[in-house]
């Protein structure tokens, strides 16, 4: 049998985390191991746990989540990160998306989009509120290297490049662009050649970095 998805939830605020943790415990595919409401914690449960998915919000009271980030990349942690968060600027957005966070999803979103997305990034997945990825500008990063890797993207890789930052699944990515799921699955890989990564969230990190969108 299948392990079930391990999760750690990171959150300040008791009645939201405890509500969060009734709805993973009942999903036989998924298993809290623990939760906690500081940074400091969840430190001293990483000690004892190795989680597959990180639950974290961004403000943490006196701390913020980028914290437990920043820590992770330091131990080489690979426990992927989903941000569930009550909101963030324009620029903590693109900020995250640089750092390697493989998910980020508003606190007021339906249980089932909470599933959805502790599901995908749990597979590898990038997942993006769709409001969140509207906040995103690519045209007006000023410190993005004109001299980019985007000159190697053909037009339709560009297209499911920004269908991916829209938080669409390859479904939704070929209906909008009137292809084959297997076609979009295809320029995927491609990309994935391209820039030479595994995940998507990898892939959406070298594109702000190297302004492939621009």
């Amino acid at each position: 049998m299948k392990r079930p998805i391990q999760i750690l939830l990171v959150d300040d605020h008791t009645l939201f985390r405890e509500s969060v943790v009734r709805l993973l415990e009942v999903e036989p595919d998924l298993q809290v191991v623990g939760h906690c409401a500081t940074v400091t914690e969840a430190r001293q449960l990483l000690a004892g746990h190795e989680p597959d998915v990180i639950l974290l919000d961004y403000d943490l009271g006196s701390e913020a989540g980028t914290e437990l980030m920043s820590d992770l990349k330091m131990r080489g942690e690979l426990a992927k990160v989903l941000f569930v968060t009550a909101g963030m600027r324009q620029s903590i957005v693109s900020q995250m998306l640089r750092s390697g966070v493989s998910g980020i999803l508003l606190k007021h979103s339906p249980p089932s989009q909470l599933l959805d997305a502790v599901r995908r990034v749990a597979a590898g997945e990038l997942y993006l509120d769709r409001k969140v990825a509207a906040l995103i500008d690519l045209h007006h990063h000023s410190d993005i290297d004109a001299n980019s890797i985007e000159r190697s993207f053909t037009g339709r890789q560009r297209e499911v490049l920004r269908g991916i930052l829209d938080g669409l699944t390859n479904k939704e990515i070929a209906v909008r662009l009137g292809v084959s799921e297997t076609a979009v699955k295809a320029v995927i890989q491609e990309l994935f050649r391209k820039t030479q990564v595994r995940t998507r969230s990898q892939l959406v990190r070298i594109a702000f970095e190297n302004g492939a969108l621009n």
